[in-house]
């Protein structure tokens, strides 16, 4: 039986997951992820009555209960560092013994929803519009540290990718979110859907220039030309691959919900983000809470 040791599996003093500060009953199985500390309240208030609450650095962790359905809101800061953290720590707490140290017998399967903020690359993708990310595709690296099988399209996507942008100093790595969440949430005609890059900061990793020039010329543009058998990518942020990636290595189901906040195809910027992002936020409530 494999012990997981002390340098590998840091727990407090209190028994809890060393980053997250959670132990397993303060968490639900059905978890929503936002990067902002402060979105978490803004998730929270919609809830009937919140039953914990903790924070460690910008992990803010909320429990609570719309009606009969319990659920948790964990901000996980910005980036699939931070998510690595976080992916790894919540398995933690639901598939390792934490007093024995040793691996359940039997594993739990964790619902992860992502609600976050996202600039498209496609001009036919509309400012405050809905984005559900079929694919995560990490230009930062994290995923080339774990064993991770892929599908023949998924393959496809990456040749493509590599092919047309050989600049890249790093291997692309793609992963599919959860078709069951997927076809639970998404709507076809009244919201959209795409890959998702994940990319390892806001600027130059993004195409965005201002002092620093950046590798690779017209980044963005060269992003939004590739389709892989109607594939497109749509949208860039900074956690979904790696949420993607980890979910399917750990066996948990999860689904990036993206509020399209800007459009860098035609450099326009939501006229009012606040309420895009709150209209987002109702509405995948609504749909965890009645069908979860």
């Amino acid at each position: 039986m494999k012990i997981f040791k002390e340098s590998e599996l840091i727990l407090n003093d209190d028994g809890s997951v060393y980053h997250l500060h959670l132990l397993p009953e303060h968490i639900s199985n059905n978890i929503i992820f936002v990067g902002d500390p402060d979105r978490v309240a803004k998730i929270s208030k919609h809830f009937d009555s919140i039953e914990f609450t903790t924070q460690k650095r910008e992990f803010v962790t909320h429990t609570g209960f719309i009606g009969k359905k319990r659920l948790t809101i964990i901000s996980t800061g910005i980036g699939t560092d931070n998510i690595d953290i976080v992916m790894n720590e919540l398995d933690a707490l639901v598939n390792i013994d934490l007093k024995t140290r040793t691996e359940k017998k039997e594993k739990t399967s964790l619902n992860i929803i992502r609600i976050g903020t996202s600039g498209t690359l496609l001009a036919d993708v509309a400012c405050d519009s809905i984005l559900y990310s079929e694919y995560g595709l990490g230009l930062d690296g994290l995923m080339n540290f774990y064993k991770h099988q892929n599908s023949a399209l998924e393959l496809n996507i990456l040749e493509t990718i590599n092919a047309e942008i050989p600049e890249l100093q790093i291997p692309p790595r793609i992963s599919k979110c959860s078709d069951s969440l997927m076809n639970l949430f998404y709507k076809e005609g009244e919201s959209v859907k795409g890959i998702t890059a994940s990319s390892t900061g806001f600027y130059g990793p993004q195409g965005r220039i201002l002092r620093a020039q950046p590798v690779i010329a017209d980044f963005v543009d060269k992003l939004a030309s590739i389709n892989v058998e109607g594939n497109r990518i749509t949208n860039f942020e900074m956690e979904t691959s790696a949420i993607y990636g980890l979910s399917d290595i750990l066996g948990h189901k999860s689904l990036s919900i993206n509020t399209i906040i800007a459009n860098r195809a035609t450099k326009e910027f939501s006229k009012d983000p606040k309420k895009a992002v709150e209209d987002c936020i109702a509405k995948t409530l609504e749909l965890i809470s009645s069908s979860l």
